[in-house]
C-alpha cells in the first residue's frame, strides 16, 4: 500500500508507522557536529561506551530494568537487534510464539532464519491469555515474543499479566523477547517493562530511537539482555552489520541525555488525534477499541463485507487515503485496517474511511 500510495498525488498517509515529525533540534545538531568533527570510523561492535552507559541509566530510571553497560548492545535499528537476538537464542527448526495480530516483521525475521512460528491471540480488548499461550509451548519452543504497547492495536499489557508470562516462560525454560519500541508513547496509564516486573534472567528487551525521537530512517536501536546473551548478540552483530553508524550513535547520545520536552508534546498530540479520530469513527458506527499506547487505531471494517485488503484498496483508489490492511498483521486481522496517527490530516482521513464505509452499506442496500 505504501509503494502504491507513493505513486499517487494528494494521498493522506495513514498506512505507515511514522511519527510525522523531524527529530528534536538537539538531536539533529548533535549529528551535524559529529559529521563536521569527522566522526566516521568503526565503533566498538556493541556501541560507543558513552551511549551504552547512558542507555543503562535510561532503562534503570525510565524502564526500571536493572542493567549495566555490559547488558546493552547498540544496534542499527531495533529490527537488527531482533535478528541478532533470535540468532543468539534459536536454531533453525526451533519455534517461537508471536502475537496475532502483531508486527509482521516478527514472522519475516523468523522465516529468514528457518525458525517456525506459532501465534497466540492478542486482540486489542483482551490482555495476555496465559491459558491460551501455555498449550502452544512445545519441546522446540525457545521464545515468546511480547509487544507492549502493541503495534498494531495500541494495547498496553498489565504488569500482573507480564509477571505471569515470565513465570510461565521460566517454568518451561523459554525466553521472553519483549518488544518495547513504543515504551515512551503511552497515552493512558503507564507501560511496564517485562524485565522490570517479571525479572530479567530470561527476558531480552528490545528498544528503538525510531518512534520516541522520530529517527525512523536513522536506524538506531538497542537490546538489553543478560550478560551472556548480550555477548552473543555482540558477536553476531560483528558478523552481520559490524556496528551502528558512528555519527548516528552520537546523535542517539544527545537524544538520551538531552531535554525530553518533545515526549510529552508527542503524547499530547497523538492523544488529541486519537480522540478526534475515535469520535469520527464511533459516530459513524465503526467499531474501534481505544488504544492506550503507540499511535495506531485498529479499525474493524467487517460490516463493510470487504476484507481489510479490499477495503484498503478501495479507500486508496476512491478516497485517496492509504491504510495498512489488517491481515498483514496476522490471520485475525482480515476484517481490520490499521490507521496511523502520524499524519496531521488523520481526522480528514478517518472521515473518508467513514464515507466509504457507509457508501458500501448504501450500495448493498440499493
Amino acid at each position: 500500500m505504501f509503494e502504491r500510495a507513493q505513486e499517487m498525488e494528494g494521498v493522506i498517509h495513514l498506512e505507515i508507522g511514522e511519527p510525522g515529525r523531524p527529530p528534536p533540534p538537539h538531536v539533529r545538531d548533535a549529528l551535524t557536529r559529529a559529521v563536521a568533527a569527522g566522526v566516521s570510523a568503526y565503533t566498538q561492535t556493541a556501541g560507543i561506551p558513552s551511549l551504552r552507559e547512558a542507555l543503562a541509566v535510561k532503562v534503570a530510571e525510565r524502564n526500571r530494568i536493572e542493567a549495566d553497560p555490559g547488558n546493552v548492545v547498540v544496534t542499527p535499528g531495533a529490527i537488527a537487534g531482533l535478528h541478532a537476538t533470535l540468532i543468539a537464542l534459536c536454531d533453525p527448526g526451533d519455534e517461537i510464539l508471536i502475537p496475532d495480530p502483531g508486527w509482521p516483521n516478527f514472522r519475516m525475521i523468523a522465516a529468514v532464519q528457518g525458525i517456525k512460528v506459532r501465534t497466540y491471540p492478542a486482540p486489542a480488548h483482551v490482555g495476555l491469555r496465559l491459558d491460551l499461550i501455555e498449550p502452544l509451548l512445545g519441546s522446540r519452543t525457545k521464545a515468546i515474543v511480547v509487544n507492549s504497547p502493541s503495534n498494531p492495536t495500541g494495547a498496553v499489557i498489565a504488569p500482573e499479566e507480564l509477571v505471569g508470562l515470565v513465570e510461565l516462560a521460566c517454568q518451561n525454560d523459554v525466553w521472553v523477547i519483549s518488544d518495547e519500541v513504543y515504551d515512551e508513547l503511552v497515552l493512558e496509564g503507564e507501560a511496564h517493562s517485562t524485565a522490570a516486573v517479571g525479572g530479567s534472567e530470561n527476558v531480552v528487551s528490545v528498544f528503538s530511537f525510531s518512534k520516541t525521537y522520530a529517527m525512523t530512517g536513522w536506524r538506531l536501536g538497542y537490546v538489553v539482555a543478560p550478560t551472556g546473551v548480550a555477548e552473543a548478540i555482540t558477536r553476531i552483530q560483528q558478523a552481520t552489520t559490524t556496528c551502528a553508524s558512528a555519527p548516528i550513535q552520537h546523535a542517539g547520545l544527545a537524544a538520551i541525555e538531552g531535554p525530553a520536552d518533545h515526549l510529552e508534546e508527542m503524547r499530547n498530540e497523538f492523544r488529541r488525534r486519537r480522540d478526534r479520530a475515535l469520535a469520527v469513527l464511533l459516530d459513524a458506527g465503526i467499531s474501534v477499541h481505544p488504544p492506550r499506547g503507540a499511535f495506531y487505531l485498529w479499525v474493524d471494517i467487517a460490516r463493510s463485507e470487504l476484507t481489510g485488503v479490499e477495503f484498503a484498496e478501495r479507500l486508496l483508489e476512491e478516497r485517496g487515503v492509504a491504510v495498512a490492511p489488517g491481515d498483514s498483521f496476522g490471520a485475525s486481522g482480515e476484517d481490520f485496517v490499521r490507521v496511523s496517527l502520524g499524519d496531521q490530516d488523520v481526522e480528514e482521513g478517518v472521515s473518508r474511511i467513514a464515507e466509504l464505509f457507509h457508501h458500501l452499506g448504501a450500495h448493498r442496500a440499493g
